[in-house]
């Protein structure tokens, strides 16, 4: 028989589930469709691979290109090269293995590829059994293709087109050391590691083509430096899993109600999505069609009918025996059943999924008892290949096999054998089974990749008294202990997670489900219903559960406002995954980590996300770093990105040019505004806008210590030919008359096509009005807007604008230079200063008013008029001044005070949170005291870390349009340390506000500038 004649036998048929299987299905029937992956391959998969199932769910929606699997070594363009190696990956039972097998299948059977003289395939299951791990290329493939005999010399091999085909790279039980010494030749022997990275690396046979296959976490085995394409199989859509069921079913009746179930039950429509589920959860609803019994809706209740179901395949099959009675089914099958439990266990906790004869053997499943011919094991492990004499098996899918070990978790538990499990656990006591549910939920939260996270849905899932029922036979528990689940509920619900990422958290969502306890679902229905959203409060948890049905839904929102949840920054951080789906997302002032960014980094990469403000988050230079990455991802179509106030420098320019060179990047809007990014950063970002591939329309470098020199070059890109900019804003910087002149140089030039600038608190006068003027009156100038409040633009420069503005051939629609007076020349946030006084009508009695209200103590009682704007139970004051604009003011603290803002509606006479600053949506506090600092709202308080000083001045800084309110620290050297900003649209005026605690320590001045 030829080689081709012996690879379409081997590939022609597809046994599903177990190899053991009387009718196996053709391969074309299942196959599923490649998607090249794109934006991923240098992406290590930190989490379980549900989570990955889960993310595929949408699968016409995820970006990528399909190929046909004959494609599969065909460049995606005609300028790329080559190639040689692809990477194939794809979670267990997704379908890689299936995919290779039609690959080989259509080119044995002449169909494609018919250029190719030679496809092997080579295993690792397989390639772990040879002997000593020793061998050459040559011995190797005669030992898995006895008919190559023939091909002795090498030049049989180089005159050949040649396809190495390694499946299961996640299998593999050696080492791939790429900076080992590679052989040549193919009669030189090493170890099978060894012969395939000179394979890979091309030292051996460098003309053969490579294809690998892997489930995600073992990609990055190899160096992406030897991959030249990655692709990914994405399993079934929603139609493929349809047409299964039908196909499998036989009756469109039947499948219709398998299909409606599904379509029901999210979390079981979604594991659908890998084939050899659809095959798991088709058994069940075939063995329970014809019952009159309610179909699973947990996984848990699934996998107990699927256990069942082919326990009693098993008896009709081997047995010739049909038992009506699940109970004594089991009873009958229980010791093969905890022995494949023990078996799935101890490998769960080592991390194999591949098992050998030897394996099976410590476990009492002797193959040459027939056990696995004709036993309970033939249904549950796969034998997968034979090679050597001897035979490699595995659980038909690893859903399975972490079933099988929380059953032999409990078992061990119940028969008090719980050495192995309380080692495992990390368990002090297990005397009752609340012990043992929590110390499982701290084990799983404790992975990295979540690879208990299955385990622990069953574990608890199992231990429901109406699962216990349906074991009946199999388990050695009488009378389950339903006090513990109750008690496990109120753990996983009171569970701190600050530390835990948003998989881990949502699979405690999906742990609630598998006890029946749905409130979390219902209040997050609830919330997602109610028109009072922004008032009920979220815990983390919470937000994790709404962030995976924003995951699961298929919709995109139009905007994602994290400030509009009444939650913590704990909270909010849960909700960052989020983004992906949603095409604005507004995430200012949420204190957000690294992990944060990695994860918006990926978001980045959907086609969904256009527009991004992180401002007043501490992204600095090492966050913009991970977002610039995937900015300049082709798949990136953010066109607007706002990172004001984010404690950026010089290093975030050099970072945001490279985004502007990228010729694939949208951005349109760039809000880089407060950031201390001075003249030698802003030249660095604007070399790269001097060419006609940038399209940014918008630049915001408001407050970011700019002098001239940033004028100069910025007029620069305003005078470039083919620049795109059209809105720029440079306010807050105090460049004074002569960055104006420059300014106005660029607007009086012929290329210059600015329709908006913004020079607020820019210390500008007279002079740099006149400029201003005659620039516009060059009949170039294409300017609508022009901003010049809080300037000092005298009388004369207000009127030469002015008269601008009002010739008929103008094309200025908008100007503002109110207020403007001297005092804005100051420097700085002091050009906004305001004198305030405090409003004594407002004061709590035990307050003392000192220096014409000017300075509040906590002294003694003062016995004040009543008066129904006096705080009566709280120890505050307001001021008399009602604040609508941009302001600033400063005053020194003692003790532990309350400094913020109020509507003048916020409640006077109660004890309640109405009354008190911060703890209403009335109001925005900072807390001041020696030990910290805390921004509260709504009753939500926020630490904020900030390095040690011994200042005790603060800065408030209000810009009512713009609906921010800001806290410095004002340092000895008179410098400012930003603290905290809040972000709300404010709805009425402010006044200033005041709490003290601390009797007869506690005080507040204003500073006089």
């Amino acid at each position: 028989m030829t080689h081709k004649a012996k690879m379409k036998k081997r590939v022609q048929f597809i046994n599903e589930g177990t190899v053991k299987s009387q009718s196996p299905t053709t391969l074309d029937s299942i196959f599923t469709d490649l998607y090249i992956t794109e934006g991923e391959s240098e992406c290590v998969n930190l989490e379980h691979e549900i989570w990955q199932t889960e993310s595929a769910y949408k699968i016409h929606s995820a970006p990528g290109t399909a190929v046909q699997i004959n494609d599969i070594f065909r460049p995606l363009s005609a300028e790329e090269k080559n190639i040689k190696t692809v990477m194939t990956k794809g979670i267990a039972g997704i379908g890689k293995t299936v995919s290779v097998q039609k690959f080989v299948l259509d080119w044995a059977e002449e169909r494609a590829n018919q250029h190719i003289d030679f496809i092997f395939m080579l295993p690792f299951r397989e390639m772990n059994l040879i002997k000593n791990n020793e061998c050459s290329l040559q011995k190797l493939l005669t030992a898995f293709y006895p008919e190559l005999k023939q091909l002795q010399d090498e030049m049989n091999f180089v005159d050949r087109k040649i396809i190495f085909i390694f499946d299961g790279l996640d299998e593999m039980r050696f080492n791939l050391d790429f900076s080992a010494e590679t052989v040549t030749k193919i009669d030189q022997s090493s170890s099978v590691g060894v012969v395939l990275t000179s394979l890979i690396k091309g030292s051996l046979l460098p003309e053969v083509r490579i294809w690998v296959t892997s489930r995600p976490a073992a990609v990055k085995d190899i160096p992406y430096s030897h991959i030249d394409q990655f692709t990914e199989v994405r399993g079934f859509n929603d139609q493929q899993k349809a047409d299964y069921f039908r196909k499998r079913m036989k009756d469109d009746t039947q499948a219709g109600k398998i299909i409606t179930h599904l379509q029901a039950n999210r979390s079981l429509n979604i594991m659908c999505h890998i084939p050899v589920l659809c095959w798991i959860l088709s058994t069940v609803f075939c063995a329970m069609l014809g019952q009159n019994r309610t179909m699973p809706n947990t996984l848990t209740d699934m996998f107990i009918h699927f256990i069942i179901a082919q326990t009693k395949m098993k008896n009709e099959k081997y047995d010739d025996h049909e038992e009506k009675d699940s109970a004594k089914l089991l009873q009958s099958n229980k010791t093969a059943i905890l022995q494949l439990a023990k078996l799935a266990f101890k490998n769960l906790v080592n991390g194999h999924i591949m098992f050998y004869e030897e394996d099976l053997q410590q476990y009492g499943i002797n193959d040459t008892k027939g056990s696995l011919t004709c036993g309970i094991c033939t249904e549950i492990i796969k034998e997968e290949s034979i090679f050597a004499g001897k035979k490699v098996y595995c659980f038909v899918h690893l859903t399975i096999q972490e079933f099988l070990a929380a059953l032999n978790v409990l078992e061990a538990f119940w028969t008090k054998k719980m050495a192995d499990v309380k080692q495992f656990l990390d368990m002090r006591s297990s005397q009752f089974l609340i012990d043992l549910l929590r110390s499982a939920v701290d084990k799983s939260l404790q992975s990295a990749n979540g690879h208990l996270d299955l385990f622990l849905r069953f574990l608890l899932g199992i231990s429901m008294k109406s699962n216990l029922t349906l074991l009946q036979g199999l388990l050695t528990c009488l009378d389950p202990d339903q006090r513990s689940i109750k008690l496990a509920i109120t753990y996983i619900k009171d569970l701190e997670i600050v530390n835990l990422s948003p998989d881990r958290c949502i699979n405690l969502v999906h742990c609630l489900t598998e006890i029946n306890d749905h409130s979390l679902q219902n209040e997050l229905q609830e919330h997602s219903t109610s028109k009072l959203q922004e008032e009920k409060q979220l815990s983390p948890l919470h937000c994790s559960g709404l962030a995976y049905a924003y995951k699961i839904s298929g919709e995109v929102r139009e905007v994602l406002d994290l400030q509009k949840f009444n939650t913590t920054n704990e909270g909010r951080k849960r909700l960052v995954p989020a983004v992906k789906y949603c095409r604005k997302a507004r995430l200012a002032s949420c204190q957000l980590v690294e992990k944060s960014y990695e994860s918006l980094a990926r978001a980045l990469q959907s086609p969904n996300l256009t527009e991004l403000d992180l401002s007043s988050n501490e992204v600095q230079d090492t966050g913009l770093k991970l977002l610039t990455t995937a900015l300049r991802n082709p798949q990136c179509r953010l066109e607007c990105l706002k990172l004001s106030q984010c404690k950026l420098t010089e290093e975030s320019c050099i970072l945001a040019a490279s985004v502007l060179r990228s010729a694939s990047s949208p951005l349109r809007e760039l809000d880089l505004s407060y950031n201390d990014l001075q003249d030698s950063g802003v030249e660095k970002l604007c070399w790269p806008m001097m060419n006609p591939q940038c399209t940014l329309h918008t630049l915001r470098i408001a407050g970011c210590n700019l002098t001239k020199k940033s004028c100069d070059v910025v007029g620069k890109v305003l005078m470039f030919e083919g620049s795109c900019l059209r809105e720029l804003d440079m306010s807050d910087n105090d460049f004074g008359d002569p960055g104006v002149a420059l300014l106005s140089d660029a607007l009086a030039n012929s290329q210059c096509e600015l329709e908006k600038l913004w020079l607020r608190g820019c210390m500008a006068t007279e002079m740099g009005c006149e400029s201003l003027a005659t620039a516009l009156k060059s009949n170039c100038s294409h300017l609508r807007e022009l901003d010049l409040s809080y300037n000092h633009p005298g009388t004369l420069g207000a009127e030469l604008l002015s008269s601008y503005q009002e010739e008929p051939n103008t094309k200025l629609e908008k100007l503002n230079f109110e207020p403007n007076s001297e005092c804005h020349l100051r420097s700085g946030l002091r050009k906004y200063f305001c004198d305030l006084t405090l409003d004594s009508n407002t004061a709590n009695s035990w307050l003392s008013l000192l220096e014409d209200n000017r300075r509040v103590e906590l002294d003694s009682y003062q016995g004040f008029d009543f008066h129904s704007e006096r705080f009566i139970h709280f120890h505050q004051v307001m001021c008399r001044e009602a604040l609508t604009g941009r302001c600033y003011w400063e005053g020194d603290w003692v003790g532990r005070v309350h400094v913020g803002v109020a509507y003048k509606g916020i409640g006077r006479q109660g004890k309640g949170n109405d009354c008190q600053l911060g703890q209403n949506e009335k109001s925005w506090t900072l807390v001041c005291c020696n030990d910290y600092y805390a921004a509260k709202h709504k009753n939500i308080a926020t630490i904020i870390p900030a390095p040690h000083s011994d200042s005790q001045r603060v800065g408030v800084y209000l810009d009512f349009p713009a609906g921010s309110l800001s806290f410095y620290r004002v340092d000895p050297d008179q410098s400012l340390y930003h603290l905290h900003t809040f972000y709300s649209t404010f709805t009425e005026p402010l006044y200033p506000a005041f709490r003290l605690e601390a009797l007869g320590t506690a005080s507040f001045q204003f500073v006089r500038l």
